[in-house]
């Protein structure tokens, strides 16, 4: 997510991750899982390179948005 969307939205990283801020470290953890699944970019690595540039920025903003998650809850 870009810059400008997560000073507008403080709940950023649970948008990502498709989740809402009240869910348990489990669901997160679920939630990171099935999430990093569905975008992972070698679900698309037949797609062409478009695509698959694509699913890497997805991916790349799904775990920084889990790793963000973490450092606020402390695990």
């Amino acid at each position: 997510l870009a810059l400008y969307q997560r000073q507008k939205d403080v709940n950023w990283a649970y948008t990502a991750l498709e989740i809402s801020p009240s869910s348990s470290n489990d669901e997160v953890k679920k939630a990171y899982r099935r999430i990093s699944m569905k975008y992972h970019p070698d679900k698309v690595a037949n797609a062409g390179e478009e695509i698959r540039k694509q699913a890497t920025e997805k991916f790349r903003g799904i775990n920084e948005a889990y790793e963000h998650i973490k450092q606020q809850r402390g695990l």
